[in-house]
């Protein structure tokens, strides 16, 4: 006879939220500098125009994927209405760090919460990864 562990997915989620967090405020992010090239279709920058420095790096969205998605993890992020499905199958939960009070585009932090809060599900014994594309 199997006995069935009760899982606290609220406080599963809750601590895969708190590591995404940490892993966001511990990253360092490659700085990038914007301009506009010197000739037209140039990789080089015009320093005589303007230019930008742009802290977080380049721009981005990251997520954490559950795929197939089944189990009572994936129904307690549904029920809560955290997450989507995802275009090839599976179930998405996008990485939301807030650095500074607010919500960052930084691909390089994002990548580093959806990490974080990976790992804590990977511990659990749930099967996921992390995907990031450039916006």
């Amino acid at each position: 006879m199997t006995t069935k562990v009760k899982v606290d997915y609220q406080k599963l989620y809750l601590e895969a939220v708190s590591r995404g967090q940490k892993r966001a405020l511990e990253a360092r992010p490659t700085p990038m500098i914007v301009g506009t090239p010197t000739t037209f279709l140039g990789d080089d920058i015009d320093y005589k125009k303007k230019t930008y420095f742009v802290a977080g790096g380049v721009c981005g969205f990251a997520s954490v994927g559950i795929k197939p998605a089944r189990g009572g993890f994936v129904k307690y992020l549904k029920d809560k209405d955290i997450g989507y499905a995802r275009y090839y199958g599976g179930y998405s939960i996008p990485a939301r760090p807030i650095v500074e009070g607010a919500l960052v585009q930084s691909m390089e932090i994002n990548e580093a919460y959806a990490r974080g809060f990976a790992e804590v599900l990977l511990e659990n014994g749930i099967e996921c990864f992390v995907e990031s594309r450039m916006d």
